[in-house]
């Protein structure tokens, strides 16, 4: 069963029109998801209720813990997938995607069940205080407990079907979700409605991701004759190859988000120290913060598949333009959407909460972000290329960087210099010291790819 029209994409359609035709729902469901995100923190601000707001802002750790799961098993899994196809071996593009999808959902449960076992001291290392740890608890009940698989699911299924191209139906499923959630929302939040406060923000969520899960299983069954997409037990493998193709790509991304996950609970900690409004203004800074990031998230990840494909094939000329043609149109995106976050920050803000203590804090944090926007374009696209070609190794060294060796210290030593207002600079530090990597490191591949390329040639003749 092989699909022209995939096949065509990978090999033929000129590079930008197939960037855009990968990258763009890819973009589109990314965005879409930073405003579920953002509509949690909008709705429940509306309660002007710094103590609600904060408890969303203090579970936002163990909601990206999730993402740990989705890259060991949606990033490992996809890049194997398409590394594959582009090789022609269907059969272990198959088993990649089962592996992948059983052992994401096995992890799911997990996940539930050690949160809620262990809810106590997990409380605690959030940096929960007295005041908002029953807030903090109720929101955690349905999007954790309740909710952990669904959520994971729903991101590993649409990263499996954009191994193969499908980048619009793997859109289409995220943003579902995402659109379902925003509507609920405020049904669930406000007192007009169920008046939950923030546990009806984690119960719409919850809603949410089941719904998003349920398209994905009728896709899946709809094209179950034309998709190497598979949730088959049947196909269900432990070799070693599948196992180590995946993990040597989904562990170090996993790690990426795992350190992700300790350093902002490190920048809450930090601003927990101060008062309510300083976390609910650091909340909304970042999630504002987070908008160009997601578009440049997007468009690492819906180019993926091309990257992988065609570096196994051993087409580097076209992964060569794939990553110069998408380098120039992120950073150009992010430098502008930086400009404008600076000179409008106050306002930003007071769309979220129209507290004047939360406004000074939050704006003072969002500039500090939109900053290193500019270079954490050329950070995502180096990491996504890292992992198209499975290899794993360099992006586990930039995972180690962005965090470790870069911003983790540098929330310490600027907290100290510069208290609360230094932390949102950690990030610039970090993402412009690993842009000037990035450069390196892919100037060095190209080169090493060149070469290679010249050796066979010479060989062959």
């Amino acid at each position: 069963m092989e699909d022209v029209n995939k096949i065509r994409l990978f090999e033929e359609m000129p590079v930008p029109k197939a960037v855009m035709k990968l990258a763009v729902p890819t973009i589109i469901g990314c965005l879409v998801t930073m405003l579920y995100n953002l509509a949690d923190t909008y709705f429940v601000g509306m309660l002007n209720d710094p103590i609600q707001n904060a408890a969303v802002t203090l579970s936002a750790p163990v909601l990206l813990a999730f993402n740990a799961v989705n890259n060991l098993f949606g990033v490992g899994a996809s890049s194997m997938m398409s590394r594959a196809l582009g090789i022609k071996d269907f059969d272990t593009a198959r088993k990649s995607s089962a592996f992948g999808f059983y052992s994401a959902l096995l992890c799911g449960i997990l996940f539930s069940f050690f949160c809620t076992v262990f809810k106590t001291p997990l409380m605690a290392l959030l940096g929960t205080s007295p005041e908002n740890t029953v807030q903090t608890d109720s929101y955690m009940f349905w999007t954790v407990t309740c909710g952990a698989a669904p959520a994971i699911l729903n991101v590993v299924m649409a990263y499996l079907v954009r191994a193969e191209g499908s980048a619009f139906h793997a859109s289409i499923g995220t943003m579902s979700g995402c659109i379902l959630n925003i509507i609920l929302d405020p049904m669930f939040i406000l007192p007009w409605g169920l008046n939950m406060g923030a546990a009806g923000a984690g119960c719409a969520t919850f809603i949410s991701n089941c719904a998003a899960c349920a398209y994905f299983f009728v896709l899946l069954y709809i094209k179950r004759k034309r998709t190497y997409v598979s949730v088959s037990p049947k196909y269900v493998n432990v070799s070693k190859k599948i196992i180590f193709g995946i993990c040597g790509v989904g562990i170090p991304a996993a790690i990426q988000n795992l350190l992700n996950v300790t350093g902002m609970t490190i920048l809450n900690n930090f601003t927990a120290d101060f008062s309510s409004e300083a976390v609910a203004a650091m909340g909304i800074s970042q999630k504002i913060s987070m908008i160009p990031m997601y578009a440049a998230m997007g468009l690492s990840q819906g180019i993926m598949p091309l990257i992988s494909y065609n570096y196994a094939s051993g087409n580097c000329g076209r992964m060569k333009k794939t990553i110069s043609f998408s380098a120039k149109l992120s950073v150009i995106f992010l430098a502008v959407t930086s400009i404008g976050y600076y000179i409008g920050s106050e306002g930003l803000i007071s769309m979220f909460m129209e507290n004047d203590v939360i406004v000074e804090y939050g704006s003072s944090f969002l500039r500090g972000f939109c900053i290193a926007t500019p270079f954490l374009a050329v950070d995502f696209l180096a990491v996504g290329v890292f992992q198209a070609c499975g290899m794993g190794k360099k992006s586990f060294i930039f995972a180690v960087m962005r965090k470790i060796v870069l911003e983790i210290p540098a929330l310490y030593i600027l907290n100290y210099l510069f208290p609360l207002y230094g932390l949102a600079y950690a990030q610039f530090v970090a993402e412009l010291i690993l842009a000037i990597a990035a450069v390196i490191f892919l100037v060095r591949m190209f080169y090493e790819l060149d070469a290679a390329g010249r050796a066979s040639v010479r060989s062959n003749n």
